[in-house]
């Protein structure tokens, strides 16, 4: 069994946030299928923790996905198949990871009660957390984002807060900045945008958080570029039906390359350097996430190959 590279345990998700100069390396996962037995789950806990175990990652993040269904009525790609409860997946199959880990709580699965409980148990030092509203206005909740916020106030803010930022949602209603500005207010001290597919879109998402926290005095937090690999016409399908923006050039170039998969990859590897470039001349502290939305072992795979590229590249 593979041995997790030990950190000093003192080092937690805040302190490494405090450090505004050193970008954050983040990898995402999504836990296994709800019906996975625990004999398998143990095992893919393993596999999972000897893939990152050399990425020097500051926070392994805990996806918790929901179906999604209501805010895209188009047929998805892949179907839609009930995860485990990324707290339970850490709490009981993630044992061996002594570093942070951002746990997703998609909240209006989730009973306020509940919500509160979790929160109010949770290790600042090890643990941090992004809270997920509804996919669209007309899902049933069990929790709104604006009570699951106020839980977190009422349970000490302890727990380091996250949250999303869209750039297409800021190409489109261009007031991203502005819901970022306020959930700052609020005691956000990140953001995780979804995965990045047209640059332009995140350089002006960035820009203009970054001229308006100037206008108002602030300073910006932490905002994590979420990269993922395409290595498949589907994957490309899967990507645009998350609500992804892919350049009509670049559908054009992975639909008809020969492998799909390199050429996304060279893209993700150029889009990290420029960003980091940017974010480092605008002085908006950084930092990148990496992710796979395929199950394709080739695509993991090349996932893991990508992270190590952002570590390197980060620390060049």
């Amino acid at each position: 069994m593979a041995t997790v590279r030990e950190q000093d345990p003192a080092r937690g998700f805040g302190d490494r946030l405090s450090e505004r100069s050193r970008p954050l390396r983040l990898f995402s996962i999504t836990p296994p299928r709800r019906a996975t037995t625990p004999e398998d789950l143990t095992r893919i806990a393993d596999v999972t923790l000897e893939r990152v175990r050399d990425l020097e990652l500051d926070a392994l993040v805990l996806y918790d996905i929901e179906d999604e269904s209501d805010r895209n009525p188009a047929l998805r790609p892949f179907p839609f198949v009930a995860s485990l409860d990324p707290a339970r997946f850490h709490a009981d199959y993630l044992r061996r990871w002594d570093r942070p880990v951002i746990i997703y709580r998609s909240v209006g699965k989730y009973d306020p009660t509940e919500l509160k409980g979790w929160l109010a148990g949770q290790d600042p030092a090890l643990v941090a957390t992004v809270l997920v509203g509804a996919s669209s206005r007309d899902s049933a909740v069990r929790t709104r984002l604006t009570e699951a916020q106020s839980l977190w106030r009422d349970t000490g803010s302890v727990v380091p807060l996250g949250a999303v930022a869209i750039p297409e949602r800021h190409a489109h209603h261009n007031d991203e900045h502005d819901r970022m500005l306020a959930k700052q207010a609020l005691g956000t001290s990140f953001f995780v945008t979804q995965v990045v597919y047209d640059l332009t879109w995140a350089k002006d998402l960035v820009s203009d958080y970054a001229y308006a926290c100037r206008g108002q005095g602030r300073e910006p937090a932490h905002v994590v570029f979420t990269l993922s690999v395409c290595g498949s016409t589907r994957t490309l399908e899967f990507l645009q039906w998350l609500g992804v923006h892919v350049p009509r050039w670049l559908q054009n170039q992975l639909e008809h390359a020969e492998d799909p998969l390199s050429d996304s990859y060279e893209q993700c590897t150029g889009m990290a350097r420029e960003l980091a470039q940017f974010c480092r001349r605008l002085d908006v502290p950084f930092g990148f996430n990496i992710e796979s939305v395929s199950n394709r072992r080739v695509e993991i795979e090349a996932t893991v190959r990508l992270a190590q590229h952002v570590r390197d590249l980060l620390a060049g």
